[in-house]
Order: C-alpha cells, then sequence, then structure tokens
C-alpha cells in the first residue's frame, strides 16, 4: 500500500460505521454456521490436523463476511490464488525477497518474484471486477465489509477509489487467514493440553447459556485473556517490518544514524520476564490482573501502521472457539510439548497437532448467578 493510500484509509476508517451491534450480530453468526459446516464433517474417534481445518474456516469467513462472495467461479479462484501466495510465502526465500528489495527481480513466469508477480497481478484483476461489479449493482442491504468498505465517505464525502478498496481487501485477506488460523490452532492446543484452562473457560461459555450472542461471547473476560495469552506466548508474527532511520535519533540509549535498519521484535517482548513473569508458561490469567500497554503487547503490531484487521480477528477467533468448544468434546492425540517455527514471516506449530473428536457436548446450561455464586 502506499504511503497516500495509507493516509487515505486511516482518515476514511473514522467515518465508517462502527463494528458492533446488528453488523457485530451478523457477522458472529455467519462465522459461526460456518464453523459448525466444518466441525459437522469431523466424525468420531477420527483425528484431524487442527491448522488444516482453522485454514478452512478462515478462508471461507474471508470470502464470505469479508468479500460477500461464496461458490461463484471468481470466489473460487480467488481461494486458489491466495492459497498458492500464501504456501510460497512460508519459505525462508520468499521471506528473504520481502526484506531485501534487491532479490525481487522478474526472470520469468518460473523464477519465485515473477511467479509472485503473476499470481499478484490476477489476485489485483479479479478483486477489481469485484469492486466495479458491485459498483455497477449496488444493493444497500449487502452487509459484507466490502459493501461496508464501498459505503465509506471521507470528510468531504468522497468514497475511497479502486485502489484503495483493492488494498484494503488484500491486507484482509493475507492478515485474516493464515494468520488467524495459526492462532486458532495454538489456542486450541494450550486449552486442551491444560485441563484447568478448559475447565474454567467452559463453565464461564456455559454461563451464557444456549446459543449466546455473539456480542456477548466477544466480552467475556477469561475466554480474552486466552485468546491474549496464545497472542502472547507464540506470537504469529514475530518481528514488524524494518525502518530505515531518516534522521539521528537516540533510540533506548542507542545513537541511530540515518540509514540504520530498525526491526522490532514482537516475540523478544512478549518474552521479557520483567513483563511476564514465568514467561514460557501459558497463563491467561496474567491478563485478568493487569492491563498491558501497547509497547509491551503487541501481537497486531502497534502505532499507525498497527494490523487493520485486528478488531475483526480477535471477533473470529473468540467466535470459532466458542463454537467449538461448546459443541464438541475434543482430545489432543500427542499432548507432548508443541514448539514455535519460523514459516516465512510468521511462526507456527513445529509439527502437525492433531485432534480426536470424543463425541458431542452435553451441557445443562447453569445461570450465571450460579456460577458466581
Amino acid at each position: 500500500m502506499t504511503v497516500s493510500g495509507e493516509v487515505h484509509r486511516r482518515q476514511r476508517q473514522l467515518l465508517m460505521p462502527p463494528f458492533h451491534g446488528d453488523r457485530m450480530r451478523t457477522y458472529g453468526q455467519a462465522i459461526s454456521n460456518i464453523t459448525e459446516q466444518i466441525i459437522s464433517q469431523w466424525q468420531v474417534d477420527k483425528s484431524f490436523t487442527v491448522r488444516l481445518a482453522m485454514q478452512t474456516i478462515t478462508m471461507r469467513t474471508i470470502m464470505q463476511v469479508v468479500f460477500g462472495l461464496y461458490d461463484s467461479p471468481r470466489a473460487q479462484e480467488l481461494e486458489k490464488i491466495l492459497c498458492q501466495i500464501l504456501e510460497d510465502g512460508g519459505s525462508v526465500w520468499r521471506a528473504v525477497e520481502l526484506y531485501f528489495p534487491l532479490l525481487q527481480k522478474d526472470w520469468g513466469s518460473s523464477s519465485s518474484w515473477g511467479k509472485f508477480l503473476r499470481r499478484r497481478q490476477r489476485l489485483h484483476q479479479l478483486t477489481n471486477e469485484e469492486i466495479e461489479e458491485r459498483r455497477l449493482q449496488a444493493d444497500s442491504s449487502r452487509t459484507d465489509i466490502l459493501s461496508l468498505l464501498m459505503a465509506a465517505r471521507d470528510e468531504v464525502g468522497e468514497p475511497m477509489t479502486n485502489e484503495e478498496l483493492r488494498d484494503e481487501l488484500i491486507t484482509m485477506l493475507f492478515a485474516g487467514h493464515e494468520t488467524t488460523a495459526t492462532a486458532l490452532t495454538w489456542a486450541l492446543y494450550w486449552i486442551h493440553k491444560l485441563p484447568a484452562v478448559r475447565e474454567k473457560l467452559l463453565q464461564e461459555l456455559d454461563s451464557l447459556g444456549e446459543n449466546p450472542d455473539s456480542s456477548m461471547i466477544f466480552k467475556l473476560p477469561y475466554l480474552n485473556a486466552v485468546y491474549s495469552e496464545t497472542l502472547r506466548i507464540y506470537p504469529v508474527g514475530m518481528l514488524n517490518f524494518p525502518r530505515v532511520v531518516r534522521t539521528p535519533v537516540t533510540l533506548c540509549g542507542q545513537e541511530l544514524e540515518r540509514g540504520t535498519v530498525v526491526l522490532g521484535s514482537i516475540y523478544l517482548t512478549h518474552q521479557r520476564e520483567d513483563l511476564y513473569p514465568e514467561p514460557k508458561r501459558f497463563k491467561p490469567e496474567r491478563f485478568l490482573e493487569r492491563q498491558f500497554s501497547t509497547y509491551e503487547y503487541l501481537p497486531f503490531g502497534g502505532g499507525a501502521r498497527r494490523c487493520i484487521g485486528m478488531a475483526f480477528a480477535q471477533f473470529e477467533m473468540k467466535v470459532v472457539l466458542a463454537k467449538i468448544l461448546c459443541s464438541l468434546d475434543l482430545a489432543l492425540v500427542d499432548d507432548g510439548d508443541v514448539k514455535p517455527k519460523r514459516r516465512g514471516l510468521v511462526t507456527g506449530p513445529d509439527r502437525p497437532i492433531q485432534m480426536v473428536v470424543k463425541g458431542k457436548r452435553e451441557v445443562k446450561y447453569p445461570s450465571l448467578s450460579s456460577i458466581s455464586g
């Protein structure tokens, strides 16, 4: 995204309808329905790979909730190209290319960067086609995020350009698929590896009764703590993108000259023992005991360049977890330790995490007063 495009984005964000109320319930129901469709295919006593299942959920969520696309040919091609780009992006070489522009050379369609450029071009083309089609066939009843962005106006009443819309959508595509799927995978691992965490979380979810409103799920304190600790202990994004010093500056006692490249380490910040005692221990309670500043806890980055999809990712992750945990009794196939492993620009589990369905979960829902009492 260009700098000017990013400025426009920040201005227009302020003028978009807020992400709450009826819109939140609509998205929550859609995410819940998608999750239900996927988990209904899981068979009792048959194992499945968690990350692949979570990727299916997050991809369908993006296609339906963000783009408003279902099983159309355009949706299928968009999904295919996105998966190809993300799969290639998991390589160390692609990460090196992104960090070092001198390596970004188009040596033809079979070269690494050339292949990426051609796929990106087709991705842009498909996105532009969808935007143009929506402009010609405006429908005010649509609730997907693309329609919301198209309805947004800046301070002088101007809508987003096609380029700005495309940049927003592609950012959400890349930021909201594999990253959210990986975070969900880690969350399910920790919840089922630590019985006390699972028991406390289920008690909180059950307190809402059957078929709770998504806005109530979003506000649950212990679910939020589990979510936050999942992104703290093994953040999906280890680093932010590099910054280059334009004017000499002193940072944390270090003199940085013009041209110095600076990277922020999200992972190391989250492992600081002065901020997070016993940092290797999964302890959701730390997020109930205190609030951390944006310089101490930054799984989505920070400042003006913080991930635009943060609020939606938080919401999606909580709704998906609530739906799975309330519907099924799951167990880890192997409860041995899993460590983070670098995958291109992001991290993921160092081995596949597999789970098995023990059965459907049946519960007599207590009242909130009985839980608190």
